[in-house]
This record gives C-alpha cells, structure tokens and sequence, in this order.
C-alpha cells in the first residue's frame, strides 16, 4: 500500500494521512490481537488457527479490492487481514519452534521464515508498484487473494505436532484490557500535529490500561487461574532486552518503508513502479543476509549479529539523508536501502531466536503471541510516529523528511543499546 498512496487517496477521495491511518490501523489490529490468537492456538490447533486466519485474510483482500471509499477499504485491510494476520502468524514460530529443538537448526528455521517475511516487506513495494501501473491498484488485492488460496491448498497435509485442548480456558478480560490499552497508546500518537489533547488524554488512557492489565494477570495467578500471559515472561531479563531489539527492528524497517515511499511519490513525483524499482535493493539486502542466518548462528553470538545489524541499519538510514536533494538520489536511496536490509535480515532471525528459546514447550504459544504482538507494535509505531512527522509537515518536502528518518535512527541506537545489552554467549 506505501507505494500506491496517490492511487488509492486519489480514487477514494482521501489523503495520505488517511491512506497513512489505514495502514497504521492494520499493524495495530495485527498487535492487539496476536496475544490473544496465539492463545486460541491451543484451544483449537495451530493448523486450524492458520487456515481461518488466511480465510480472513482473503476475505479482507477481496473486500479492499472492490472499496467504494476510505471506510470500507479500513474493513477489508485494517480490520479482516488485521485478523486474519493475527491468527495466522503465531503458529507459523510455534510450529518453527516444536519441530526444530536446537539453536542451529532453529537460527536456521526463523532464518528462513524471517527472510521470507523480509523480503515479502521489501519486495511487497515492487510488486504493488508493477501492478498498480500495468493495472489497477485494486488488483493488486485481487493477486493477495490468489496467494492467500494457494497457500490454503497446500496447508491442507500440514502436520500440528500437539492436539487442540478446547477447555483449555480463554482469559477475555485481559484480552480486552491490553487490546484496548495498545489501541490508546497508537491512536494517540496518531493525534500527533492534529489534536495534542486528545494526543495526552489517549497516551494517558493507554497506560493507564495497560498497568491495569499487568494488575489483573498478577492477581489472576495468584488466584491459581490462568491468565492472558504469564507473568514469568517478563522476568526473564534476555527475553525482554530481544524483545526490545524486535520492537525497534519494525519500527524502523516499517518506519522507514513508509517515510521514503510517501517522500519519493509526494515531493519527487515517483510512479507506483519507479518507487518499488527502488525497494528492491532493500529486498537484495534482506535475502543475502537472512539466507546466511544459519551459517551466521554457528559462527557468532546473537548479540553480536542484533548488534551488527543495528549498524548496519543506521548506516543505511544515514545514507539517505544527504543526497534526497541531488542528481545522486537514487544511488543514495539504492545503496542505502540495500545497506538497511542487509542489517535488518541479519538481525530478524537471532532476536526470535533469543526470544521462542528462553521458554519451554508450554510457554510457547504464549511468548510467540508475546512476540509478534511487540513487533507488530513496533511495525505500527514506526507507520504512526514517522509517518506522522512526514504526513503532518508534508508541506516542507524534504525538511520534514530528514526529521522523521533521524528520528528513525534514533529509535535503531535505541535498539543497538538494547542488542549490546544481551549475554555476549550464545543461547542454548
């Protein structure tokens, strides 16, 4: 959707902000609700779970693709692929974690499921882009509803290592607590340049909520009953500094994603293609170095590639400032972009894997749910503070540019303090 931004506000009577919110909106139902679906994985299987979510998915894809206007198109992407992603993502890393049991072979599974769903973001703006000019943005939904059946089809024989447990109990309160509270928190950095109370009183309820879901789990324990999650997760002080890394590893790759493709449309004039052209270079980045995970992982600490990755990423992120003005824009853009992937697919794959194995078996589902619900937040963070700076000054082109992406490369030194953090020997 970031590279056909122009088609899709010109043709539904909206604007990028709009456009903006709508994407925002699909990485933050993505975030809210991974918790709670990778619940759902134990009461009623992982591959159950991965085939409704991909029903929904294709059901939002098709919806999007006939939108009258900015509201519908919200239903289709924000709020059925929203879920349809939630449910199908956690079983995807449960299933990576059950069936591989070592570090290697598992840096070596989340390799190359990091590296697909990398080079899926980056090669996502190419193949939109391609459609988008040749045919119609709206095809572009039609192709995700194609994949969405096909994927269908071949998960049919897809073995799930353990049975379902339907009583297995559902902890909605906590559900609702911490979806709601993440929403607050988003929708309230979405108010940013447009409405600064509602910004504060949104924060402060988002907050508020979530001190209140840790509460409610803490108490929901100690009554001998079972909560949303463990609190044990968040003891776990390696978890949480991998957790850190996830959070600003898509922040500043979605972050980013959508800062230069709205730059490059809306103050260059670049077409839906010239745009994904552009991309691929990110795409390169993040198969080179995701494919390598493995032999990475035998050969160095995960710290050391989270840490390596993050300067990478800066470098990259710092590559294309200074050059947005000049002849040299696209060299700037291309090798910088090239340079960001190859950061980010050497990080993705060791900070899961730090992640999925500081838990047994039976924590599972609740630390992947755990996971993805951080980095999702962080996919919708990146969309919403970036995007907002470059949105809410669009006016001044290249100036509000170059202030969202240093603030981009100040959440990646974020992110780099957390990966030096980490225990320098290798997880076991």
């Amino acid at each position: 959707m970031n590279v056909m931004i122009g088609e899709i506000s010109n043709d539904l009577n909206t604007d990028v902000k709009g456009v903006q919110t709508c994407i925002t909106l699909f990485l933050l139902t993505m975030a809210i609700l991974m918790i709670p679906c990778s619940k759902l994985t134990e009461r009623w299987g992982r591959k159950r779970c991965l085939i409704t979510g991909l029903a929904l998915f294709g059901i939002g894809a098709l919806l999007s693709a006939i939108a009258p206007g900015l509201g519908v198109l919200i239903v289709g992407n924000s709020f059925f692929e929203g879920v349809g992603t939630a449910l199908l993502i956690p079983p995807v890393y449960i299933l990576a974690t059950l069936w591989f049991s070592d570090t290697t072979s598992r840096a070596w599974a989340f390799g190359v499921i990091s590296g697909m769903a990398g080079a899926g973001a980056a090669a996502g703006p190419l193949i939109g882009g391609m459609i988008a000019t040749w045919i119609d943005w709206r095809a572009a939904f039609i192709f995700q509803g194609v994949i969405v059946a096909i994927i269908v089809v071949l998960s049919r024989n897809l073995a799930d290592p353990l049975p379902a447990d339907p009583d297995r109990p559902f902890d909605l309160v906590g559900a609702v607590l911490s979806a709601v509270g993440m929403l607050f928190i988003v929708l309230g950095i979405l108010q940013a340049g447009v409405n600064n109370a509602l910004l504060v009183i949104f924060l402060v309820l988002g907050i508020a909520l979530l001190a209140g879901f840790f509460v409610y789990i803490r108490r929901r324990e100690r009554a001998a009953k079972e909560p949303l999650l463990s609190t044990a997760l968040f003891r776990n002080r390696v978890c949480n500094l991998a957790l850190a890394t996830q959070n600003m590893q898509w922040l500043i790759m979605m972050g980013t994603s959508f800062v230069v493709s709205v730059y490059l449309q809306e103050v260059h004039g670049y077409s839906p293609i010239r745009t994904g052209l552009i991309f691929t270079s990110a795409t390169a980045g993040v198969l080179i170095s995701s494919l390598a995970a493995r032999g990475l992982a035998a050969r160095y600490s995960q710290r050391a590639l989270i840490a390596v990755g993050f300067v990478a990423a800066v470098a990259g992120l710092v590559l294309m400032i200074p050059f947005v003005n000049t002849s040299q824009r696209a060299v700037a853009f291309l090798l910088g972009l090239f340079l960001f992937g190859l950061g980010v697919g050497v990080m993705l794959t060791p900070s899961v894997n730090v992640v999925q194995s500081s838990f047994p078996e039976e924590l599972q589902g609740e630390i992947s749910g755990l996971s993805r619900s951080v980095s999702n937040l962080g996919s919708s963070f990146g969309t919403a503070i970036a995007g907002t700076i470059l949105v809410s000054a669009i006016s001044l082109g290249t100036r509000s540019y170059v202030v969202a992406m240093i603030v981009l490369v100040g959440f990646a030194l974020v992110g780099l303090f957390a990966a030096l953090r980490l225990p320098a020997k290798p997880q076991p």
